[in-house]
């Protein structure tokens, strides 16, 4: 069964190819945008992340720059902050705000946020599932073994899964970082509020745009195995 280059995939998927772009856009433009507005702080991303560090009492978390464009990311195994260079360097409306967006996690990492200890758990099942899922779904569906096919489907319905679980949890990194940046004076006037938002709101459709990805793709297989099976 060819399904690989099943019409039906691209009526499913190209609304999430359509809305990720989308979201890509948006956060690439929000972020260009707002890093050339200097905040009137002069702190740069790296010394906000230290201020906020302090601000919360993380004083083993440390903060480390990073190769690439917008990899930033908060490691909870090595309690390590680590920033992109436009971020790290960067003395801008969106440089803080991507860092305080990553201290957000750290915070929810110190305090033991539950969404994110279950995001954590699942890490390794989701990395098997992504791989391992469809395999037995083909599986099925070539030896027309309907059970194996809905383990497959269980195993890769994981992903979707894990991006309603990160949702949650990258909202709330968003409204911890707004928050702090203003009780710590990074943040001073309503435009660099507006452009803190407009970045961490940018970020956030990523995670919706992942979302709905996930949760089209589980409907296609989710159809492939049903749909066929109702029309044999």
């Amino acid at each position: 069964m060819m399904f690989w280059f099943d019409p039906y995939y691209l009526i499913f998927m190209a609304p999430a190819f359509l809305l990720m772009l989308a979201a890509q856009w948006y956060v690439s433009s929000a972020f260009k945008k707002w890093s050339r507005v200097p905040v009137r702080a002069n702190l740069s991303g790296a010394e906000a992340a230290q201020r906020l560090i302090r601000y919360g009492g993380l004083y083993g978390v440390r903060v480390e720059a990073v190769r690439g464009t917008l990899t930033d990311h908060y490691d909870p195994r090595s309690k390590v902050l680590r920033l992109s260079p436009q971020v790290y360097q960067g003395r801008s409306v969106a440089s803080v705000a991507v860092a305080a967006h990553e201290l957000g996690h750290a915070l929810q990492d110190q305090e033991g946020y539950a969404p994110l200890k279950l995001r954590g758990m699942m890490v390794p099942a989701v990395n098997i599932g992504s791989y391992l899922g469809w395999i037995l779904i083909f599986l099925g569906l070539i030896l027309n073994f309907l059970q194996l096919a809905v383990v497959g489907l269980m195993v890769f319905s994981l992903g979707a899964a894990f991006a309603l679980v990160t949702l949650p949890v990258e909202l709330n990194a968003s409204a911890r970082a707004k928050r702090l940046l203003r009780e710590t004076g990074i943040v001073q006037t309503e435009d660099e509020a507006r452009g803190v938002n407009t970045v961490l709101n940018a970020a956030a459709l990523t995670y919706v745009a992942a979302l709905v990805t996930a949760l089209l793709q589980v409907m296609y297989y989710a159809m492939l195995i049903f749909g066929g099976r109702r029309r044999r």
